[in-house]
């Protein structure tokens, strides 16, 4: 079995997003199989690119000029759920690439158990809304995506705590506020396969903030800061603009983030803040 660091490069080097997703989930199942005997493979190092592969399509577009579609039609449909897929293969890279790029930080065997489970469940997630658009006479690389969304991981590649403030606990937990919404929406419209899928998004989701949540305090707790501090001040420094109610609370609690962490940094206070 390769080094776990190797492995996570290999995958960020692949650009064809079936190719990556299938990749990951292969490595990712040899890792979990070891650890379920009892093993600890090795970790090793790697030399992750600044950007990971990408396929030819779609088309990576300022977030200005990606054009908006109205979410009630068929088109629209298609193209929430590509933005979707598009949001998933980069979760795949993301988690990957804090495996591979913070070799360096002595980090417990669960640190990566964590990231290696989410980057196999954001793999799942990205070939079921795959599947959707495929059955929609769609397919990924069928419509322009955003270019931002690996700038995230660009801020934060020096700083672990940083990383994992803005990928899990702001973006991801963003997810967590967005997608009852679109579950409802494909619901409205009668697409069985995309609420499915959604709903199994939605689940695991939970999991990553969560992932997110207990490796930020563990940090925290050894250089002996404050958590709820250390996240302001590295959200303040790495996101750029206020997060944006409103909040699923319910799920935000549920994944150890509570209001007291996120409410500060929105554009929308609640009264007495």
């Amino acid at each position: 079995m390769k080094p776990l660091a190797q492995m996570a490069e290999e995958v960020l080097r692949t650009a064809d997003g079936r190719e990556k997703t299938a990749l990951s989930r292969r490595y990712a199942a040899q890792w979990q199989a070891a650890r379920a005997d009892g093993n600890l493979p090795e970790i090793g190092s790697a030399n992750p690119p600044d950007r990971p592969a990408r396929p030819a399509e779609p088309a990576l577009l300022d977030p200005r000029d990606v054009p908006r579609r109205r979410p009630g039609t068929e088109a629209g449909r298609k193209a929430i759920l590509h933005a979707v897929a598009h949001i998933e293969l980069n979760a795949v890279d993301l988690h990957w690439d804090i495996i591979a790029r913070f070799t360096h930080v002595p980090m417990p065997p669960g640190f990566y158990d964590d990231w290696v489970k989410s980057a196999d469940e954001e793999s799942k997630h990205f070939n079921l809304i795959c599947d959707c658009l495929e059955a929609m006479g769609s397919h990924y690389g069928d419509l322009p995506a955003h270019a931002g969304m690996w700038r995230a991981a660009e801020d934060t590649a020096h700083d672990l705590m940083g990383r994992l403030a803005v990928v899990p606990m702001v973006l991801e937990a963003r997810g967590l506020d967005v997608t009852p919404g679109m579950i409802d929406l494909f619901e409205k419209a009668g697409v069985s396969d995309a609420v499915a899928a959604m709903q199994v998004i939605y689940a695991e989701e939970v999991h990553h903030v969560a992932y997110g949540s207990k490796w930020f305090h563990f940090l925290c707790g050894r250089e002996n800061t404050d958590p709820k501090d250390a996240f302001h001040d590295l959200v303040r420094r790495y996101f750029h603009g206020p997060l944006k109610p409103p909040f699923n609370e319910e799920k935000r609690a549920e994944a150890g983030l509570p209001p007291d962490f996120y409410w500060p940094l929105s554009e929308d206070r609640p009264l007495g803040e």
